[in-house]
């Protein structure tokens, strides 16, 4: 496989060949995760029919993180994203701790579907758990070594898979509380009946926002391929506005469906909601349908993981945070040695999954937990500072806007913030703040070192982007 060289003054290419049908799933298939089918038991029983606010907050800060994302991308698509932005608009540093943060968070992501998709399939097939584990982490890094193209393909079928199934359970679980189904009746007690709409107390709309935000985790991903993607600005516009809320409606609408149906403190709701509301429809081979559903969920994110660690570790090298031959890329313009590191990690991770599950890998996941909570609040940092610097410089850039700037930019900071603070007060989710700040405390070592040990940097500026020029890097 043939690689091209690369030199300070001309970096590879990657290719734009993903289509705006692409975009649009990527971007639903990066928000919508197992987590929802799954993971939303826990929000349910710690908030009761309440999460339904939980899910509305928690919507409404990553909307409008999005909305500011798709304001910097349109002006300047980048294949490094958020990191690029943050480069540029707060410093070096900046760029080097939120990019390195973003890919350690991905590549152990990689390792924890890679597991739980393995979980899945043990059910059907008789091999043990880590070599499944690996031979889906085996496909998942072919499938993005052989084209981008391929990624989106993958990840357009695999997010149409996920949308089919939440539509028709939108479609059937609204007929079921209305009465329109076969041996329903218009029922909405359980909103009510099982200690009131808060059982637990309205605090508990607030707890259970910490476990939501990380359900939404994944949005961001569309904006990191619109470097490589045939419209960008088009695609990124659509993205960060009508996708995002259609996605919001999804989880907001299930959810409402789910605690509709189902009583919020039974047992079963904590396993699986989703498979736990089909059962008292009525619908038979529910449960077989839904752990498909949640495999090609699985296998989604992996996609998805894969890909934009790789990605991010292009980025990072492109301005010599990273080894130099992790920007090589293919005859097709695919980052081959980028996608390698982050999948050696992953394979890593997954036998530390099965060697030392509840120390080693228990922390290696707690240490990238509140990395998308950083990450979001150094998007609204970024946007603030790159809005009023193109409000300046190239005002004609401002095609997509952030709303009600600047004050929604900080009301939604206040709120990442707040989010942080409630993860350092709620027992079981403080282990994974502080452990996470370890992990940004690392890295702002590792950019000390950097700055005394490694090669001039280069400068921001995406030359994949012939009408972004360079932007020098904002003062203090």
């Amino acid at each position: 496989m043939s690689s091209q060289p690369t030199s300070p003054t001309e970096q590879p290419q990657l290719s734009r060949s993903l289509r705006n049908r692409h975009m649009a799933m990527i971007a639903i298939g990066g928000a919508i995760g197992a987590g929802l089918f799954v993971g939303s038991g826990s929000v349910i029983k710690t908030a009761g029919p309440a999460a339904i606010v939980s899910y509305c907050l928690a919507g409404a800060l990553v909307l409008c993180t999005m909305r500011m994302l798709g304001e910097m991308v349109v002006a300047r698509p980048s294949s490094g994203s958020f990191s690029d932005y943050a480069r540029s608009a707060i410093g070096p540093w900046a760029g080097f701790t939120i990019g390195w943060l973003y890919w350690y968070y991905y590549v152990i992501i990689v390792a924890v579907e890679a597991v739980a998709g393995a979980a899945i399939l043990h059910a059907w097939i008789d091999l043990p758990l880590w070599v499944l584990a690996m031979a889906l982490m085996a496909v998942m890094t072919a499938t993005n070594l052989l084209s981008v193209k391929s990624f989106g393909e993958f990840e357009f079928w695999f997010s149409s898979v996920k949308v089919a199934a939440i539509i028709a359970f939108l479609v059937v679980g609204g007929l079921h509380v209305f009465g329109a189904w076969p041996g329903s009746s218009f029922d909405f007690a359980n909103l009510t009946s099982h200690g009131g709409f808060a059982p637990n107390g309205f605090t508990s709309i607030f707890s259970a926002i910490v476990v939501v935000i990380f359900a939404f985790g994944g949005a961001e991903i569309v904006t990191i391929a619109a470097a490589e993607s045939k419209e960008p600005e088009r695609s990124v516009a659509k993205a960060t506005t009508g996708i995002i809320w259609r996605i919001i409606l999804f989880y907001v609408g299930s959810i409402f469906l789910v605690v509709t149906i189902v009583p919020w403190d039974g047992a079963e709701v904590l396993a699986s909601p989703y498979v736990a509301a089909w059962d008292i429809i009525g619908l038979p081979g529910a449960g077989t349908v839904m752990d498909i559903v949640i495999l090609t969920a699985v296998l989604s994110v992996l996609n998805s993981s894969v890909y934009v660690s790789s990605r991010m570790l292009f980025a990072l090298a492109s301005h010599g945070d990273a080894p130099k031959w992790s920007v090589r890329t293919s005859g097709r313009n695919v980052p081959v040695r980028a996608i390698l590191a982050g999948t050696v990690v992953g394979w890593v991770s997954v036998v530390l999954a099965y060697l030392s599950p509840d120390t080693v890998f228990t922390y290696l996941v707690n240490s990238s937990g509140a990395i998308a909570i950083f990450m979001y609040v150094m998007i609204g940092a970024s946007q603030l500072r790159m809005r009023r610097r193109l409000e300046r410089e190239a005002p004609e850039r401002l095609t997509l806007r952030m709303w009600l700037f600047p004050y929604l930019t900080w009301i939604v900071m206040a709120g990442f913030v707040a989010v942080l603070v409630a993860m350092a007060v709620i027992d079981d989710q403080r282990t994974q703040l502080f452990t996470s700040l370890g992990s940004l405390a690392v890295v702002l070592a590792a950019y000390g070192l950097r700055r005394v040990y490694g090669p001039r940097q280069v400068e921001s500026g995406d030359s994949r982007d012939p009408k972004a020029a360079p932007e020098p890097v904002a003062g203090p």
